[in-house]
């Protein structure tokens, strides 16, 4: 039986294709992949019958059920928006920290704003040729405001809804929502799978994007862990 931890099942959809990939973590490779080309629209009864005869192939494959999948849209109706704040610095804060504080709360900025739209991804924009001189710069003690531009893709939730409740119905949760043009901004023309490519951003790949974490994780004190950003 192959650990949970060992793969990550995704599941991608646009308007004229379905596909299922089961990539394996340590061999980086997939176990299983299957697609199947649709017509103009996302219907889901035809959804629903390629997850039927595809999630048994793969739970017998890998000889356990799947309980979690991350789901890769691609669809014009995923929102691509920027937000700016500029802070003044409080000297008694560690950056690291305050980072972080002014992070949650040009998050919560784009929630109080799109309230119908589940964030996909969260990345601070960083246009220097150096990836790392926009935070080194922002640390200068001589700087007495902070600088904040961060990158929000999104899609609606009821949008989303259907797609939750038809993976429900086959007793998997949708762990993650991820924009497949955003990960095809990182494919170079080797050739390089969705897969491994998803697998990657999903697990930090980017430096510059905030992981959010669910607030129901245990051992969580602070809600929202934001990794890699200073690394």
């Amino acid at each position: 039986m192959i650990e949970d931890l060992d793969f990550e099942t995704f599941l991608y959809i646009s308007n004229n294709k379905y596909q299922i990939f089961v990539y394996d973590k340590i061999n980086h490779k997939n176990l299983y992949n299957k697609e199947i080309k649709i017509g103009n629209e996302i219907e889901l009864n035809n959804l629903s019958k390629f997850l039927d005869e595809n999630i048994y192939k793969i739970e017998k494959k890998i000889n356990t059920f799947i309980k979690n999948i991350i789901l890769i849209i691609e669809d014009d109706k995923i929102l691509d928006v920027a937000i700016s704040v500029k802070k003044k610095k409080n000297e008694k804060q560690i950056l690291q920290k305050y980072l972080e504080n002014s992070l949650v709360e040009v998050k919560n900025i784009f929630r109080e704003n799109y309230q119908n739209q589940i964030i996909m991804h969260m990345i601070v924009v960083n246009d220097d040729e150096n990836e790392k001189k926009f935070l080194l710069n922002n640390s200068n003690n001589n700087d007495d405001y902070l600088f904040l531009e961060v990158n929000f893709i999104s899609i609606a939730n009821n949008f989303t809804f259907y797609f939750d409740k038809l993976l429900e119905s086959h007793q998997i949760k949708i762990s993650r929502y991820m924009s497949c043009k955003y990960i095809k901004s990182y494919i170079s023309e080797d050739s390089m799978e969705l897969s491994m490519m998803a697998n990657k951003l999903n697990n930090g790949f980017n430096k510059n994007e905030v992981q959010l974490i669910s607030k129901n994780v245990e051992n969580i004190g602070f809600f929202e862990k934001f990794f890699q950003l200073f690394s």
